[in-house]
């Protein structure tokens, strides 16, 4: 049990001693965990507004496969995306493989159907009839997007929760897209795999316990975010309307 406890000494003076590798790999982290959040969203939010408003043929389908997204094992993806970027391959031309750009790029695409799913059934669980009094009221497409947004902001916020806390937790894919390189690539959850492999636990520790940091904190940012947006009681709401 000694190693546990030395290890956890170590982690300790790491913490409060960063070096320069250690900042580095939070760096790499956030900016991955950030990026590919905005792009899912930017892309996912349309998505998931169009499966839960539309009403088009496939419609169906597309709910399927949008959920069965939110099963995906990580590590395919990151193949997938890999064999995609690889020098020879259909994007190899953008030379991405084995850069933070490409582990992005394929984080993004694990991270799109959590958003669209979610944001989808969300916007679902909206009251009935409450789109067709916008359309009978004259709002435009626009209009009704926008008020779907803002009815189940709630629900679109626990989707960006969910792809933020994707992109932070990921190993699998970082390794096959962006090779795990330390100081380039690596980010806190791929460094615990390697530091703990190379015996290093005091490192992997600390890497551990900043990882769970900044899951905490990211993640209370963005519950204060949802309690703020909880509507308020009938009457206030109908006259904000």
């Amino acid at each position: 049990m000694n190693f546990i406890w030395d290890g956890i000494e170590q982690a300790w003076h790491l913490l409060l001693h960063p070096d320069d590798a250690l900042l580095d790999v939070v760096e790499v982290t956030l900016r991955v965990a950030f990026l590919s959040t905005l792009i899912a969203l930017a892309i996912g939010l349309p998505i998931g507004l169009a499966l839960g408003l539309g009403r088009f043929r496939g419609r169906g389908a597309m709910l399927t496969l949008a959920n069965a997204g939110l099963a995906l094992p990580p590590v395919l993806v990151g193949l997938v995306a890999a064999l995609l970027l690889f020098r020879q391959a259909p994007l190899g031309g953008l030379d991405l493989i084995y850069t933070v750009n490409g582990v992005i790029f394929a984080q993004a695409l694990l991270s799109i159907p959590i958003v669209a799913a979610l944001s989808a059934a969300s916007i679902q669980a909206l009251p009935a009839d409450l789109i067709e009094q916008a359309r009978a009221l004259g709002a435009s497409g626009a209009q009704r997007w926008a008020l779907a947004i803002r009815e189940a902001r709630i629900g679109i916020v626990a989707a960006a929760a969910a792809a933020l806390g994707s992109a932070l937790s990921e190993v699998g894919l970082v390794v096959l897209v962006g090779g795990n390189i330390t100081g380039e690539t690596q980010t806190l959850a791929s460094a615990i795999l390697t530091e703990v492999a190379a015996g290093d636990y005091g490192r992997g520790i600390a890497f551990g316990v900043l990882l769970v940091g900044l899951i905490l904190v990211l993640s209370a940012v963005l519950t204060v975010v949802q309690h703020g947006s909880r509507p308020g009681p009938g009457p206030r709401r109908a006259m904000a309307r």
